[in-house]
């Protein structure tokens, strides 16, 4: 049976934010006899020497930033890697003939491309996910639409996806397969085990590289032949990424991709539409059908194939879907809407990543997000040390037992390194141990309701607190008291001083990767067992909307205070090495509770200060004025359907944020600068219309004198409206233009990163990075032009986007109008006619519409309408 699944392919143009395009996926997963059911525990770890003392550790929230977990963004060349909520990785794409460059040899490669890539993300101390392709719709804005390489011209039969625009080439094509095979063997021989990369997609086949051609694709019922490649043949390509790659992990999109092929392979699995539900009534596409996830669902293709526990060695990445991203978090555990089940989704896939382009918007301090990080993946903590106090012979025996609190395990082999530290806090003697993390599983697992072992939530008992020993040598090391520690190696650090340490959820861990184990005496001097004196005086000098200053009296110890942790509400937030500290990034008019601990070198933390409870100020501060009435309002332009405002700027004490726009009293908009269109009227009324002005403190003027205006007389005219913004259906919540089908924004700076829709028109504000999609999917051959009725916040702005429809791409100055000028974009409404024909625009098939604005550009655009009119 074929399933016909409505998805939006991120977009994402040219090391672009993410975006969306809509596939429809038939592809039906093999059969199998059932799911694999709850996997057998691993083997219990060994137990500590009764001589050894145990030192209990005490647990922290573990850092958000850890390596190889988490989110990972899109690489920009020259952006700050580091900007926004804490990451460790980033994603990127390559087309194929970026590295196949010789038209006429399919054996040489030009790397450059790639390791500058890689060169730059290493440079912030982040490790990159990477895929190649040959077909990706509309291209990315910096990697080619069609990357098939030129040295299979007259080799290599191309077909034409015309649903997309794009050139498929034959994937059966014996020539392809062979130089294919070649080119990865020759790609692992390269990267393999490299330590910039940390995982790599299984691209090459398909649309963006994501092993589907739809509609072209077997489902040829609806028409449209088959491109993709015979599972034999799509099993050779993944045979050849086995067998390159030994050391470096995998990823292909689907459990069912060419038939299983990855299933008894070190081979994980690319969920790109994460979490997200779709259709009527809504289903998701991650968790399985007994979790009401629809029969063509991530999880219900790895239920069918018995390969729902492949975690356990192999990772699990993908994408949080464009559409949810930046709501995805606002329900959790939960989810809401389009979101599923967000933390069901994590721990039945066991994610360990996820591509999160708005994520770099997220506050650093909303706890849903970093509950959804830290559970993602590995999350480590020592539970407890294991040693003797004081050590008089040649060696010393170490024990440490370490805890997984996340969904998967740590998939690398990382050397694990013991030291001591002295009482400066230099490191003066390390000892690699043959300590292996990858054992280290998750100490629960959720079931899945199909294993039939309980009512969902159920969690059964998997790994172990994995215990682990070496005995090391203490030759050379002076008589004295130390501190015992342990840090994780990331080989990145051979390449790059940035390098993301990997650290353990403990009180006692480092910022430079170093876990405190304890005190410990070498030769005939005791151990320092003596925590510091309790902090006290605890007091906040300063504070603002955002941010609280603290002070405290220092504590005292035996041997000396190395410094100081900063707590709020129970969590540390902080470490400092003097007695101030400030704490920011906080909400305005919200109660901070604080304590303040004091440790030494040897590990010993004090007990707690009395707590401090410090509430912000409020977000407008002391300004009470408001500002100057509004004047001069009047309509210099009006339709129809639109009646155009303008007025004198008003003046205030602090500074004018804005303007309220009243229509019959009612709020309708809102406005940065002095001129407003409120569209969705009704023709032949009257209207009569107020301004007023706000400043950033809430203080709001007096209503301007009142307005009367009266819409054109309706003229008819005909055509199709994609969308006039008049927030029916709302927007982006509905994920529904005018036409009822799917429309969507991601990673511009307003809205939360979908742009913002008031007053009869969408605004996008955007850095260097913003992408917006609605779907047309309906045969336009009556009309004649595309019209976008669009302003600019600074005009010019036309040279900022690539505007996508029906095979075409090009930036939005670059269309061609009638008489042979070209759109340019001022500071007022204008509508601009792009005539579809003359263009290369597909009015048969037009697809999607899409914007992706990756061009340098800083500015916002605002749009009351795009339609299809003669």
């Amino acid at each position: 049976m074929r399933t016909a699944l409505w998805r939006r392919r991120s977009a994402l143009a040219a090391a672009l934010c993410t975006a969306a395009a809509t596939a429809v996926l038939a592809v039906a997963p093999p059969s199998a006899a059932a799911p694999a059911g709850p996997p057998a525990r691993p083997a219990a770890p060994a137990t500590p020497s009764p001589s050894l003392t145990d030192h209990p550790l005490t647990a922290a929230p573990s850092p958000l930033d850890n390596p190889l977990k988490g989110f990972a963004r899109f690489y920009f060349p020259g952006d700050n890697q580091n900007s926004g909520y804490p990451r460790s990785l980033a994603w990127s794409y390559f087309g194929l003939s970026e590295v196949m460059t010789s038209a006429t040899n399919c054996a040489t490669y030009d790397w450059s491309i790639v390791d500058n890539a890689l060169n730059e993300i290493a440079s912030y101390g982040n490790q990159a996910a990477i895929r190649l392709y040959m077909e990706y719709p509309g291209g990315t804005g910096s990697h080619p639409g069609n990357a098939i390489p030129h040295c299979f011209d007259g080799h290599v039969t191309y077909r034409n996806n015309t649903f997309w625009g794009t050139v498929s080439p034959d994937y059966d094509s014996p020539y392809l397969l062979s130089a294919v095979s070649n080119f990865i063997a020759a790609f692992g021989a390269r990267y393999d085990g490299d330590p910039r990369i940390g995982f790599i997609n299984l691209g090459l086949v398909g649309l963006w590289g994501e092993w589907h051609t739809w509609p072209f694709d077997t489902d040829t019922a609806d028409g449209y032949p088959n491109l993709m490649p015979t599972d034999a043949h799509g099993a050779q390509v993944i045979q050849a990424f086995d067998t390159a790659f030994n050391k470096t992990k995998l990823e292909v999109r689907y459990p069912d991709s060419a038939g299983g092929a990855a299933n008894t392979r070190d081979i994980g699995y690319h969920d790109d539409s994460f979490c997200y539900r779709e259709g009527s009534p809504l289903a998701g596409v991650t968790l399985p059908q007994s979790m009401g996830g629809a029969d063509y669902a991530q999880l219900q293709r790895a239920l069918n194939m018995g390969v729902e526990n492949k975690w356990i060695t192999s990772s699990m990445g993908g994408e949080v879907r464009p559409e949810i991203q930046s709501s995805a978090f606002s329900s959790w555990p939960g989810g809401s809407g389009q979101v599923d089940n967000m933390k069901a989704c994590i721990e039945l896939e066991h994610t360990t990543w996820k591509i999160n382009q708005t994520s770099q918007s997220y506050s650093p301090t909303d706890p849903n997000v970093a509950a959804a990080v830290r559970l993602m993946g590995y999350d480590l903590s020592a539970t407890h040390a294991y040693y003797q106090n004081t050590v008089s012979g040649s060696t010393a025996t170490v024990g440490v037992t370490l805890a997984n609190n996340g969904v998967a395990p740590f998939y690398y082999p990382w050397t694990v390194t013991l030291g001591l530290k002295d009482s400066a806090g230099t490191v003066v003697k390390t000892w690699d141990t043959p300590w292996d993390l990858r054992t280290v599983q998750p100490l629960k697992i959720r079931a899945f309701p199909d294993w039939g072992v309980g009512a969902d939530p159920t969690y059964r008992d998997f790994g172990y607190p994995q215990y682990f020993q070496s005995a090391v040598s203490l030759t050379g090391v002076a008589t004295g008291s130390y501190q015992l520690v342990m840090r994780v190696k990331n080989p990145l650090e051979a390449l790059s001083p940035a390098a993301k340490k990997l650290r353990f959820g403990n009180t006692t861990q480092n910022a430079d990767g170093w876990l405190g184990l304890g005190g410990i005496g070498v030769g005939t001097t005791g151990s320092d067992t003596t925590a510091p004196s309790t902090p006290g005086g605890l007091a906040s000098p300063a504070k603002t909307a955002s941010s609280v200053s603290l002070t405290w009296t220092a504590s005292t110890d035996n041997v000396g205070v190395t410094g100081y942790q900063i707590l709020r509400g129970g969590t540390q937030v902080g470490t400092a090495t003097g007695t101030s500290y400030t704490d920011s990034g906080l909400s305005a008019s919200t109660a901070y509770t604080y304590t303040i601990r004091a440790y030494d070198a040897a590990g010993n933390v004090s007990a707690a200060s009395s707590p401090l409870t410090v509430t912000t100020n409020a977000g407008g501060g002391t300004d009470t004025t408001a500002p100057s009435t509004p004047a001069g309002l009047a309509s210099p332009a009006k339709t129809a359907s639109s009646v155009s405002l303008t007025w004198t700027a008003s003046t205030d004490n602090v500074g004018v944020t804005g303007y309220r726009v009243l229509r019959g009293g009612t709020q309708v908009g809102t406005a940065t600068g002095t001129s407003y269109t409120d569209s969705g009227l009704t023709a032949s009324t009257a209207y009569t219309y107020t301004v007023q002005a706000y400043d950033a403190a809430g203080n709001v003027s007096a209503a301007s004198s009142p307005l009367t205006v009266t819409t054109n007389a309706g003229g008819g005219g005909g055509g199709i409206g994609l969308d006039d913004f008049d927030g029916n259906p709302a927007y982006p919540s509905a994920a529904k233009n005018d036409l009822a089908k799917w429309t969507g924004g991601n990673c511009f700076l307003n809205g939360g990163g979908n742009g913002v829709v008031a007053g009869g028109a969408l605004t996008l504000q955007y850095n260097n990075c913003g992408w917006f999609g609605s779907d047309v999917n309906t045969d336009v051959s009556a009309y004649t032009y595309l019209v976008v009725r669009i302003k600019g916040n600074a005009g010019g702005e036309q040279s900022h986007f690539n505007l996508s429809l029906g095979g075409t791409t090009k930036v939005f100055g670059d269309y061609t109008l009638d008489g042979g000028g070209h759109p340019a974009i001022t500071t007022a409404y204008q509508d601009i006619k792009i005539p579809l024909v003359a263009n290369g625009i597909s009015r048969t098939s037009p697809g999607q519409l899409a914007m992706g604005f990756w061009y340098g550009g800083n500015s916002s655009i605002s749009i009351e309408h795009f339609s299809f009119t003669n």
